[in-house]
This record gives C-alpha cells, sequence and structure tokens, in this order.
C-alpha cells in the first residue's frame, strides 16, 4: 500500500486522466520530464503502472504509463471479498429471484436517498453536479463536462467493483436510477464500462428534441 503523497498524486493523476506521456504527468504535477520519469520508474519497479511505447509521426518515441492492476487495487473496492461471497451466497441459497429482489430494494433505496439530495426541479446542469458531489463522496470520482450538445456523466472509480463483476445488474440498476434523476426528458447512454475493460464508467446525456 502506499504511503508516500509524491506516489499516491502519480496514480490518482493516472487514475482520473487514463495513460499520459511523461512530459504530461510532469507539466501537470509541476516537475521536470526528468524528475517524473524517475517517479514513474519506481512505481513501475514495484509494479503499480507500466509503460507502453507510442510511435507517432516523426520525432522519438513516446513512453505512455498507466496503471497495472494494483495500481487500480489502491483505490477502495468497498469490502469487495465479503460482497462477492454474500452475492453466491444468496443466488446458491436462495435462487437468482432473490438476489433480483435484493437489487431492487437496493435501487429503490439509491433513488429515494438522491432525490431528497437534489432539487429535481433543477437544470439538467445544476442536477448533474449535484450527482457528480454524491457519487464522489461514495467513492465514484464523479464528474461532468458539456460534450458539444451533449454531456459526459463520469466516474473514474467503481467502489463495488467486485460486486458488479460477481452480478453487472447492479450497474442496471445504477443506469435506470440515473434515468429517474436527471428526468424523462434526457436520454442516458453508457458510452465507457469499467467492467469491460475500461479504464472508467462514461455516460452520454442527450436532451431529447
Amino acid at each position: 500500500m502506499l504511503t508516500r503523497p509524491r506516489e499516491e498524486k502519480f496514480l490518482l493523476f493516472l487514475k482520473t486522466n487514463g495513460a499520459q506521456s511523461t512530459s504530461t504527468i510532469g507539466r501537470v504535477l509541476n516537475m521536470t520530464s526528468e524528475a517524473a520519469r524517475q517517479q514513474l520508474t519506481k512505481l513501475e519497479q514495484d509494479g503499480f503502472v507500466r509503460a507502453t511505447t507510442n510511435v507517432s509521426g516523426v520525432g522519438r518515441p513516446q513512453k505512455i504509463w498507466g496503471l497495472t492492476k494494483l495500481g487500480h487495487a489502491q483505490f477502495p473496492d468497498s469490502h469487495s471479498k465479503l460482497t462477492v461471497q454474500l452475492i453466491d451466497e444468496i443466488r446458491s441459497v436462495l435462487g437468482e429471484e432473490a438476489l433480483d429482489r435484493l437489487i431492487s430494494e437496493h435501487q429503490r433505496e439509491q433513488y429515494a436517498r438522491y432525490h431528497s439530495a437534489v432539487d429535481t426541479d433543477s437544470g439538467l446542469e445544476e442536477l448533474l453536479g449535484h450527482l457528480a458531489d454524491i457519487r464522489t463522496e461514495e467513492g465514484y470520482m464523479a464528474e461532468w463536462e458539456k460534450d458539444e450538445e451533449d454531456y459526459l456523466f463520469m466516474e473514474n472509480h467503481c467502489p463495488i467493483c467486485a460486486a458488479a463483476s460477481a452480478c453487472q445488474d447492479f450497474c442496471r440498476a445504477e443506469l435506470q436510477t440515473f434515468q429517474k434523476i436527471l428526468g424523462s426528458d434526457v436520454m442516458i447512454e453508457r458510452e465507457e464500462h469499467i467492467q469491460s475493460g475500461a479504464r472508467r464508467c462514461a455516460y452520454r446525456i442527450r436532451k431529447k428534441k
């Protein structure tokens, strides 16, 4: 487990921004490219990051740095082993229908909690801001941005990743909750999914015409 603030800063930057070049990392973290390279090499030796070589156009190939599985594991996955064990036991002992009821109840509770924390009469951008704040407090490292005519809602971490891997209905339920909170005048489509190997979950939000 990491304890040094500088190492944590490097991993957090790669977690929230995806794979980056040495020069970009150095510039954003206010250090020289050489100092960034030395720190990244140390993190690579410890197994937290890996480098790939990007060859494009003329000039020297660039090293692009990204998190390894161990690097991603430095960010919490809430009680993962116990959660997966409980899901497996519910499925085995009580059956799939009982697990579906449990997820539906979780979804109802989640919607009620989110609904009480936001003003659903607010504009879409204000709603996205409130939702991002709530999800960030829950460990999802959420943010949103305007993307031409649409909006992107992004979650850079999944604190229930192990549970979602064991039962992807959790992901389906969360998407439905987002839809209910944001209202029937928008459409939400998941474009990136951590469970499918992406570095984050990203949702495109379009206003209906």
